[in-house]
């Protein structure tokens, strides 16, 4: 069974880092694009960022480009978003995401 396993989320100030992780245990990984999303509370769930499955081409929404890196080691089957300059905006659940396959999310939230 496919599972998607996000972690890393937590309480962070504005301007703060944090990296999260998405574990992909019975997957294989290192066939398949895979994407972040974010819900931020009370709004619709929105796309942030892609890898191709051989990590050479990214591709991210403009509110994070400059901010945010997303990178897998297809080695460990895990996937990672690298967050900086965090945002009280950037306070969302965030999912990982590959074909019809999602992770249940980690909350991120940025205030001081």
């Amino acid at each position: 069974q496919v599972q998607l396993v996000e972690s890393g989320g937590g309480l962070v100030q504005p301007g703060g880092s944090l990296r999260l992780s998405c574990a992909t245990p019975g997957f294989d990984f290192r066939s398949s694009g895979m994407r972040w999303y974010r819900q931020p509370p009370g709004m619709e769930r929105e796309w942030i960022a892609s890898i191709t499955d051989d990590g050479e081409f990214t591709n991210y929404h403009p509110t994070i480009v400059g901010r945010f890196t997303i990178s897998r080691d297809n080695a460990k089957n895990t996937l990672y978003l690298e967050m900086t300059s965090l945002k009280p905006e950037d306070t969302a659940v965030y999912s990982c995401n590959t074909q019809t396959y999602w992770g249940k999310g980690t909350l991120v939230t940025v205030s001081s």
